[in-house]
C-alpha cells in the first residue's frame, strides 16, 4: 500500500533551497543539507525531496510536482505575503491563481533552481 509520494527535485545549492522554502512555511525534516548531500522538507502532511545538483541551469529546469491542498487561493494570499520578488537571473517566480478547463484552481511557484511546484485545489 502506497501512503504518500514524495518528488525528488535538482537543487543548484540545498541551503539556498531550504532558505527559500523556509519562507514558504516548510521545515527541515530531515539531516542538515551538507550532511547527507539531501534535503527533505516538509509542510503539513506533504513533502519536497531535493538532491544537490549543483550544474542545473534554472532557466532549463524542468522538473517540478503538484501540490494538492484544500484552498489554492488561501495558500496563495499567504505565500503572496512572502513578498517574493521575480528574479529574471533564476527565473523564481509566484504566478497567480487561474481557472483550469479540468476543475481546478492553480497557482504556481518556480524556485532558485527552476523546479515548478503547482498548487491546485478544485475549483
Amino acid at each position: 500500500m502506497i501512503e504518500t509520494a514524495a518528488p525528488i527535485l535538482p537543487s543548484r545549492d540545498l541551503g539556498e533551497t531550504l532558505t527559500f522554502y523556509t519562507r514558504f512555511g516548510f521545515e527541515n525534516r530531515g539531516a542538515p543539507p551538507d550532511e547527507w548531500d539531501y534535503l527533505i522538507i516538509g509542510r503539513g502532511g506533504g513533502e519536497l525531496h531535493f538532491f544537490h545538483a549543483p550544474t542545473v541551469d534554472p532557466l532549463t529546469t524542468d522538473a517540478g510536482c503538484y501540490l494538492r491542498v484544500e484552498d489554492a487561493d488561501a495558500l496563495f494570499q499567504e505565500w503572496e505575503q512572502v513578498g517574493l520578488i521575480e528574479d529574471s537571473a533564476t527565473g523564481s517566480r509566484l504566478i497567480a491563481p487561474s481557472d483550469t478547463p479540468y476543475g481546478m484552481r492553480e497557482f504556481a511557484l518556480v524556485d532558485r533552481s527552476g523546479n515548478l511546484i503547482r498548487v491546485g485545489s478544485p475549483s
